[in-house]
């Protein structure tokens, strides 16, 4: 009786221990996008925290320039191949590999303390950046600084800026204050002024990591900075090293690289992106050269995004869209990272505004925390739907047009959140994306409100190929099948036999070890 007892007293142990076990992984499940597509969710604006802030000063401790004249100071890194990196030259490097190096004349003597970086991998389909941090519209506010340290607190190995870096091309004009609409508060200006001490003041800001980890960048509309003699973009070419050449790439305005199984591709919002132009001629070249067996995933980034539900920017780059979306979705992109609105929107896959399993999951974070505040107004909120003749490009035509098909059909603007917007919030932040396998990413949104608090993350999902889906036939982009209730409910149900049958392996597991422990004590 007494061993009966310990036996039964023993197994409601287990029982109720195995039962915290389902409760935990209930709580702590994390959605994937085979889960979708989700329902709409809009995160209003919080309005107890601060929409913007002033410009730093030139003499933050961050920005002024802390050594004399000859001492090198704003490194940075950026990857140029495989098996080299760009720091103020090329070298050939081994995968994988730690280096020391330090910068400068030492003839004068003027070096710069020693720093170190590590080579990745080279591409294959098992390795992987352990983390890659995505920013976008950072410029150099309070703001700015909450979102770096918090960044460089995630230790990323690998940084992925996608555009308007400083906001130096209206510094002057502004007095460090900023304006929500450039165009409206100086009609007059006659020209975006390029000022490069600011441009140096975002340097030294940013070498504490760019002098480490490498950090890739792709131009925005305030890296123009339009000057006389027709002169454009002068800072963003002469201060940043990409690996153009190295991709085929006659431009620095677009170019591809790899990073372990990760192929990216960085594409140019501000040049000519026409079927008929160089870019589109270039890009079309690339994704057919990339192996899936060896890079498995597919991203690409540009500053303006198709896919955006704010007021702000609202259908801007239609045109755009209406040249390239086909041919990334052809090839199966499986990720698209932009900037330029000032708010964070993480959407469905969706192709051609509609719900597609095989279309990419575009990621808005425009949200670095740059001088001209979070965008807080919806282009389905009541009377907030911008004309057509609002929100007009920088460069490049305008393909604005009421919608002829779905639900927002006969219309500019929907009329509630959009099916293909899963997610949107008007926070400051950044993103972190982790690849674990040729088939699973996980993707965490951090908010700059959350900085302190211990494992907070504003919005998280595990982004999941489906090759066996999707990469049947990779030349006719309407293979894919479109979702449907029964893709999603026997993805749910994957996912949920998945967690069950770990938990009932941890109770056999356990019940196992108490019948041996009952037999040793019947004995």
């Amino acid at each position: 009786m007494k061993i009966c007892t310990t036996f039964c007293v023993s197994l409601a142990t287990v029982l109720v221990m195995m039962s915290n076990i389902v409760m935990a992984v209930a709580e702590t499940h994390i959605p994937t996008t085979l889960d979708g597509p989700f329902d709409p969710v809009t995160r209003r604006f919080d309005p107890s925290l601060r929409r913007g802030s002033d410009d730093l000063p030139m003499t933050h401790p961050r920005l002024r320039k802390n050594v004399t004249s000859n001492f090198p100071e704003q490194i940075a890194l950026a990857i140029s191949s495989p098996t080299s990196m760009w720091v103020s030259w090329v070298t050939g490097l081994e995968p994988g590999t730690r280096y020391y190096y330090k910068c400068g004349d030492s003839s004068i003597p003027a070096m710069s303390q020693e720093h170190y970086f590590e080579t990745f991998p080279k591409p294959s389909p098992n390795n992987y950046p352990a983390r890659i941090a995505v920013i976008g519209d950072l410029g150099l506010t309070s703001n700015s600084t909450s979102t770096i340290d918090h960044l460089n607190y995630n230790d990323p190995s690998m940084i992925l800026m996608v555009g308007d870096l400083t906001y130096a091309n209206q510094y002057l004009t502004t007095g460090g204050k900023g304006a929500s609409c450039y165009s409206c508060a100086f009609p007059d200006a006659p020209i975006r002024e390029t000022y490069q001490p600011r441009w140096d003041g975002w340097g030294r800001f940013m070498e504490p990591l760019t002098s480490e980890i490498p950090m890739m960048v792709i131009e925005g509309n305030h890296e123009i900075e339009p000057q006389a003699g027709g002169i454009t973009f002068k800072s963003y070419l002469t201060r940043f090293a990409v690996p153009a050449e190295e991709s085929g790439s006659k431009s620095n305005f677009y170019y591809s690289f790899d990073a372990g199984g990760i192929h990216f591709i960085m594409l140019g919002a501000y040049v000519d992106y026409n079927s008929t132009g160089a870019q589109f001629a270039w890009l079309k070249k690339d994704l057919q050269s990339v192996d899936r067996s060896v890079t498995p995933w597919l991203v690409a980034a540009w500053h303006s995004p198709w896919y955006n539900s704010y007021a702000s920017h609202y259908q801007e780059f239609e045109c755009m869209r209406l040249e390239m979306e086909e041919l990334l979705f052809r090839y199966r992109v499986d990720i698209v990272f932009d900037g330029h609105v000032h708010a964070y929107e993480r959407m469905n896959r969706v192709f051609n505004y509609t719900l597609d399993p095989c279309g990419p999951v575009y990621i808005t974070v425009g949200d670095g925390g740059n001088i001209e505040k979070v965008d807080v107004d919806h282009a389905d909120d009541p009377g907030k739907c911008p004309s057509a003749g609002d929100n007009i490009p920088e460069f490049g035509g305008v393909c604005k047009s009421n919608f002829s098909t779905g639900p927002a059909k006969g219309n500019f603007c929907w009329n509630k959140q959009p099916e293909w917007s899963a997610f949107r919030e008007s926070s400051f932040g950044h993103g972190i994306l982790e690849v674990v396998n040729s088939t699973y990413a996980l993707w965490t949104w951090h908010r700059n409100q959350d900085n302190y608090k211990e494992n907070a993350v504003g919005d998280q999902i595990y982004i999941v190929r489906q090759p066996e889906l999707c990469m049947k036939d990779l030349k006719d982009p309407h293979q894919s099948l479109p979702y449907n209730s029964s893709t999603k409910s026997s993805s749910a149900i994957n996912h949920l036999s998945q967690d069950v049958s770990i938990i009932i392996s941890q109770i056999l597991g356990v019940l196992f070890i108490y019948g041996l422990l009952s037999q040793v004590e019947w004995s």
